[in-house]
């Protein structure tokens, strides 16, 4: 593997691509400890972490590297982008005018990323006034100028982390918005490891208690491997065609199907999902809104049947999003390609559908399993360290996919990658 890194280092333009990845990090986690103005800190951390109510505040400051914790600029991270990304993704599938934009190829695709853009900078601007009003006691002088100009800070904060995302897909190595949240899961780990340490001083939990939850995560860690690397190939034959003097065709193939064809994008958008109303029904001053935001806190029996079915739902969406066996059939038959003993046409589509259906129910349990591994373990181990399985598998789908690109990249240029 190092020497594969240092394979990486000597190809000039991927050399370049990894330090400008490298420095938007950087960058990001500078911006991460630039506080909003006006807010007394100590306040706001008895309000938002104390009393009972913290738990779906611990989970944004997740997403948000600690900046929520510190109410920075980038208290809000990424998660408005998500949340626009998943409605657009939504409504696409019941407005034809959107379905249509979304096959108009480049163009069509810049259209969708500016209307994701605008739902980023709307859904920022109701997330931040929400917060705003909520720890609205810990401001120092809650004039009107004072609170527009926290609104507007969150909301600047959000849009220049969506500009930076775009900036590492576009200029570097994997996708940007997934690095971003990578950045933020991993910051967290020197504090994790000290506050555990701590604890194992202390004698509040013991070696063995961090020894079993080391080897679980990486089993964790080697499974998501495992299943991420995992494809189910359907064999293709070509026919041969005479065109001239000259034979075409006549070769086998495959299509690969990915057994985790979504990759870590349901556990994201169902994340996501459970966190935009929590944290709007504890923001409404209201008794229901409070009984809300306690059932759908993290680790609750409800919350934990949601993230389940939502993390099955957005795996099969996405899967369905990003596959469309009929398109693969008709540019089958297009070319002269077949799936042996399948007759081209619906019954290769009828195929391919129940074929997914069964390849993406293995990814869905898998899905499933890992994220809600966490809130089995913690009991039985003690070790209340704030990446858990699912932080675990977003850090390793996104490491695996910046690898992969890496590895490309360096077997363009005929030399050995990070996997053998």
């Amino acid at each position: 593997m190092l020497s594969a890194l240092g394979n990486a280092f000597k190809v000039k333009e991927l050399r370049k691509k990894i330090l400008f990845v490298i420095s938007m990090m950087v960058i990001y986690r500078l911006g991460a400890f630039i506080p909003v103005p006006g807010v007394n800190i100590a306040t706001l951390r008895e309000q938002l972490f104390g009393g009972g109510v913290g738990n779906v505040f611990d989970f944004l400051d997740l997403f948000a590297g600690g900046a929520l914790r510190n109410f920075t600029i980038f208290a809000m991270s990424i998660t408005p982008y998500i949340t626009a990304s998943i409605i657009l993704q939504l409504l696409t599938g019941v407005i034809p005018a959107l379905k249509k934009l979304q096959q108009e190829g480049n163009e069509g695709k810049k259209k969708m990323t500016q209307y994701t853009r605008y739902g980023t900078i709307v859904l920022a601007l109701i997330q931040g006034y929400g917060i705003t009003m909520y720890v609205k006691p810990a401001v120092e002088d809650p004039n009107f100028f004072n609170l527009f100009l926290i609104v507007i800070s969150l909301t600047a904060g959000t849009a220049f982390l969506m500009w930076l995302g775009e900036q590492i897909t576009d200029k570097g190595i994997g996708n940007g918005i997934s690095i971003i949240i990578f950045t933020s899961i991993i910051s967290r780990f020197p504090g994790d490891i000290w506050q555990t340490l701590k604890l194992v001083r202390a004698g509040s939990i013991s070696i063995l208690n961090v020894l079993i939850f080391a080897v679980l995560a990486l089993v964790i860690i080697a499974g998501i491997i495992f299943i991420q690397q995992g494809e189910r190939r359907i064999p293709v034959q070509y026919s041969k065609r005479i065109v001239g003097r000259r034979v075409y065709g006549g070769r086998n193939t495959h299509i690969p199907l990915k057994i985790n064809q979504a990759g870590v994008i349901p556990v994201i958008f169902a994340s996501s999902v459970l966190m935009f109303p929590t944290v709007i029904a504890q923001v409404l001053p209201f008794g229901w809104a409070q009984g809300l935001a306690d059932i759908l806190a993290p680790g609750q029996p409800f919350y934990l049947f949601l993230y389940a079915l939502m993390i099955f739902f957005f795996t099969y969406f996405w899967t369905a999003f990003t596959f469309d066996p009929e398109d693969v059939a008709e540019n089958m038959k297009k070319y002269g390609g077949f799936i042996p003993g399948i007759r081209p046409g619906k019954a290769t589509v009828n195929y391919l559908e129940r074929v997914v259906l069964r390849v993406t129910l293995a990814g869905a349990m898998f899905l499933t399993f890992i994220a809600l591994l966490p809130f089995i373990i913690r009991p039985l181990t003690g070790v209340a360290i704030s990446f858990g399985g699912t932080s675990l598998l977003i850090m390793t789908g996104v490491a695996l996919q910046t690898m992969q690109q890496i590895e490309s990249h360096l077997l363009m240029r005929h030399y050995e990658g990070f996997m053998k």
